[in-house]
Formats: structure tokens, sequence, C-alpha cells
């Protein structure tokens, strides 16, 4: 109940600010009495893949909690995993403000961040001190200010970091919002990159003595031409699995209403047909040699089936859960 009069009061206010406001609000409650507003108990749904045992199929997608903040309050809210993240080597600002943007009408959301985070030491930091025993994806890109043909540097830094203390580790080569980045993912550049993000995660099983896998993270804009380019290439660098898909630069399912031709990426409902799409297409190049989570226009019951029928083997809400609140983790893991 506490979660529409909250949602209602912030989205009066600046999204960002909301934003911030909210994520602190979590972080320096989550070990009070007030984490029951939005404590869960939800039943067992456990499935294993990338041979990791999730408590449900149902994850916090990256980009909300990118320092690894509030990893306990969303444990607290019944998600069967955790992506925090997008991180890079070093801390960095971000695009100019205002770049966050609600369109409620169609229960979206526009944003340009650009990968605004504090740095991965700093996100480690959190890591280490969290008490969330659950699995956590740790999501790694690359400073805005690295060329491309230096950003291999970044992601196996970023890897080098955080290690130890991911139940799995995302590369972001699909954000639209920071410049040439999208560039990674096809050809020569794809397979470079991931050919060093799979000798370096061999030599780090070795050092720690553990295999973290690898997902890698695609964007909706894509033809069938593309997809099945990326679907080879994830294979042939023996990629543990993909994660389909990011935010969207489409803005035709938007078109006329406030903040639509904002630049950025674009999530929530107008992004879940192309999305599903894709990660149909994924799932014939690659049949059942990946597992794929599924996100994108997830907010209810019938979206995740959705999702889940196109091929994807988990999944995350990002967009959804902004505007439902933890009630739709509620509703998705009971329906599963």
């Amino acid at each position: 109940m506490f979660y529409p009069i909250a949602q209602k009061v912030m989205f009066a206010c600046d999204a960002e600010w909301s934003h911030n406001f909210a994520l602190g609000s979590l972080k320096r409650l989550a070990h009070t009495p007030a984490a029951a507003l939005w404590r869960q108990q939800l039943p067992m749904k456990p499935v294993t893949v990338a041979g990791i045992r999730f408590d449900n199929p149902l994850g916090l997608a990256a980009g909300l909690d990118k320092n690894a903040e509030c990893i306990d309050a969303f444990g607290q809210m019944g998600f069967g995993f955790i992506e925090v993240g997008t991180v890079t080597p070093r801390a960095q600002q971000g695009n100019d403000k205002p770049r966050l943007f609600r369109l409620p009408q169609a229960n979206a959301i526009i944003n340009r961040m650009g990968f605004n985070n504090k740095g991965v030491d700093y996100l480690v930091e959190n890591v280490k001190k969290a008490s969330y025993k659950g699995v956590l994806g740790i999501n790694i890109g690359k400073n805005k200010d690295t060329p491309n043909e230096q950003g291999k540097d970044d992601y196996i830094h970023c890897m080098r970091k955080v290690y130890a203390h991911a139940s799995y580790i995302t590369v972001n080569i699909s954000s639209p919002n920071t410049p040439g980045l999208r560039d990674l993912q096809f050809g020569d550049a794809l397979y470079d990159l991931l050919q060093s993000v799979k000798n370096e995660q061999l030599d780090l099983q070795a050092r720690h003595d553990k295999y973290v896998p690898v997902f890698v993270k695609i964007a909706p804009d894509m033809d069938l031409v593309a997809v099945n380019q990326v679907a080879e290439t994830l294979l042939n660098s023996k990629m543990d699995g993909v994660i389909a898909t990011n935010t969207t630069l489409d803005r035709s399912l938007v078109q006329g209403l406030q903040y639509a031709d904002e630049a950025g990426g674009l999530s929530g409902q107008p992004v879940r047909q192309k999305s599903t799409e894709v990660l149909r297409q994924l799932r014939a190049a690659v049949g059942t040699k990946l597992p794929i989570i599924g996100v994108g226009g997830i907010d209810d019951a019938e979206s995740a089936q959705e999702k889940l029928a196109a091929g994807a083997n988990l999944l995350q809400v990002y967009t959804g859960f902004i505007y439902r609140g933890p009630e739709l983790i509620k509703q998705i893991v009971t329906s599963l």
C-alpha cells in the first residue's frame, strides 16, 4: 500500500531527484523496522542457469542501483537476483542534466544518464559491506573518454576488480548513451573484445579457483542479420549467456508524447515487442547453447510469460518496477 503513495509524491518531483531520493531512502532504511514497508516473503521458484541456482527467475536489471548502494533493500523485496552497475574503472559524472524523463502515458522512461557512477572501487566496497546472500550480477562498461580501440582494457580492469564478488558479470556494449559504445556489438570489434574478456575470465578462474559466468547485454535495435551475426560471435567466443535487451532509440510508439523527442534510450512498455522479437530471433540462432535473460517492457505476469515463451531462461525488470513497485515482483513470481 505504501508504494502508490510514495510514487505519487515522487512523480510530482524531478525524475532524477526522485530516483536519488528513493535510493538514498532504501540505503538508509534497509536495516531498520521501516524495511517492513517493502519486505516480501515470496514462494521459492528455483531455477539453475549457467551453473548458478536462482531462488526465482526474476531479477532487477542493471542501471537502477549503479553503485551497489541498495543491494540489501532490493534483496528484501523478493528478487531472485540483483544486477548492479553499470560501473566503469573511474568515477564519472555522466551526461549533462536533465537526462531522465518519465512518459507515464506509455509507462515508459527515457534516459541518457551516460554511465554516471562512482567507480569500480566504490562499488566493490559496497558489495563487500552488503549482507545480501543471493545471486549478484555486476554490469561493467568503459569510461566515456576511453577510445573504443582501448575499450577492452576498461572491461578487463573492471573484471579483475569485481570477479571475486560477482555471481556473474555482464559486459555492457549496448547502452545508447556513451558515444560509439554500440559499435562494439559488431564484427571484428565484438570478437576482439569478447576474446580478450574470455581469456581474462579463464585467467581469473585459475587465480580465484572459481568460475564466474560472463553475459553480454545487447541492444534491441538490430535486424535479423545483425542478431545472427552477434549470436555467432557469442558462441564462437564461448560466452556464458546474453541479456536481451537494453533500451531502444526507436520513438515510433511514443510519438506526440511529452519528452518523446528527448535523446537517450527508451525503456518500458514501448520496447516490449521489439525486445521480445530480438529475444525470439536470438533463441532461434543459438538454440539451447546459450541462456538468455529477457528484459524490456515487462510490467505484469503476461509480459513476463511472453518473454519466457520467446526463449528467456531468466527475466529482469526496471521500468515496470518503477511504475508498479514491489507488488510487480510478487505478481510475476507467484504466477510462474
